[in-house]
């Protein structure tokens, strides 16, 4: 009876059903989903006359920090903090995310994340998603213009091998020079080319996704907007069922009609939702550094002097509070915009569904969809 919890009398939530059953886990591993199982466990959580709901746990492919640390700090302990503070909003894996810097800055990061493993009390460190610095000067945002540069696909893969292999996600505007090459060439490598930070037309969109686009970065914000004569980055992206789109659902990266129409027009199986934290998440109000820039945070976001958004503040558990809020989704739809359309992207195989054989990796749920406790590998890092 070696590393055992019983979860039982809870209604399980997967992206396609929902059911009451228990849940026992052995070496962080789901062992087996019935109803009433009668096993010894070294550890029990009984959710009898609570209400709760046991989903997979979440997914996020985009964050930069968190509890006061940054992916581009380029220390263990930055990794480590915000891999500790993301367990309390439910999130059991996630992408480190760089942004556009030095090369030498970059690398610090991609280095740093190549050498870490993570403790077990930790949120899962996925992997890597690099976001800049092959994106457009036209659609910067908190991207520093001064070290965007054009893609370069011996460059890439010089830091693919830095990270040994780490690095899962790519951030590319199609348009700029060598930019379709680029995206031909992450295909082949099996790492997911994201269309962000872009000015493309809708005809060179089109011509991206042919060549390997999967996914769209933080929709709506930094891409070229719709108009009914150019339907732009955003446009494209909207009718593209091979494109899923990330969405920063804290109603200030996009207005909660903006999220609606993307919830009608994609659907749940088209939605990712992420956090795009800065290291403020988690802090009180006032000045912070994004990649050597001050980043006002308020209540209405975190912005930089010019007024540019500079990342969020937003927790997965809020993301997912008003998601349903503003769209009334299922609580099916929610596993699938935070946690098994991410796993699918990554292929991760036995993450972001709740089944024999698959990680124990959950979130538990009260009925307002507070998070009472997030488990990772099969033990219990976080409890209300």
């Amino acid at each position: 009876m070696k590393n055992t919890l019983l979860i039982s009398n809870v209604t399980i939530v997967n992206h396609h059903e929902v059911f009451i059953g228990d849940v026992f886990i052995e070496n962080g591993r789901v062992n087996k989903i019935s109803r009433d199982l009668s096993v010894k466990a070294e550890h029990y959580i009984n959710g009898k006359d609570k209400n709760w709901f046991l989903l997979p746990g979440y997914i996020d492919m985009h964050i930069h920090g968190s509890a006061g640390h940054d992916v581009m700090d380029a220390t263990q302990l930055a990794l480590h903090q915000m891999a500790r503070s993301l367990v309390q909003e439910g999130v059991t894996g996630f992408l480190a995310t760089t942004m556009t810097q030095s090369i030498e800055a970059i690398e610090s990061a991609l280095m740093n994340v190549a050498q870490f493993e993570n403790n077990d009390d930790e949120a899962s460190l996925l992997g890597i998603h690099v976001e800049g610095p092959y994106v457009s000067k036209k659609r910067a945002g908190a991207q520093p213009i001064e070290y965007i540069i054009l893609p370069s696909t011996k460059q890439f893969a010089s830091w693919q091998n830095m990270s040994k292999q780490r690095i899962k996600q790519v951030t590319i505007a199609p348009e700029v020079e060598g930019g379709f090459t680029f995206i031909e060439s992450l295909k082949d490598l099996n790492v997911i080319a994201s269309i962000g930070h872009s000015d493309a037309t809708v005809e060179e969109v089109d011509r991206a996704v042919t060549l390997g686009i999967k996914q769209a970065t933080h929709l709506y914000n930094q891409m070229r907007p719709f108009h009914h004569r150019n339907p732009g980055v955003v446009g494209a992206v909207l009718l593209e069922d091979q494109v899923k789109t990330e969405i920063i659902a804290d109603f200030v990266h996009s207005h909660p009609q903006a999220v609606r129409l993307a919830y009608r027009l994609k659907g749940a199986e088209g939605i990712i939702l992420i956090t795009d934290a800065m290291r403020a998440k988690g802090l009180h109000y006032g000045d912070y550094d994004l990649g050597g820039q001050t980043v006002h945070v308020s209540k209405d976001g975190a912005h930089l002097s010019n007024g540019a958004l500079a990342g969020s503040v937003l927790t997965m558990e809020q993301a997912v509070k008003n998601m349903k809020a503003i769209t009334n989704c299922s609580l099916q739809e929610i596993v699938a915009m935070s946690s098994t359309n991410a796993a699918k992207q990554l292929q991760l195989s036995t993450k972001g569904h709740i089944a024999e054989g698959y990680d124990a990796d959950f979130v538990l749920l009260d009925e307002n969809l507070n998070v009472q406790k997030t488990i990772c590998r099969g033990k219990v890092v976080f409890e209300k």
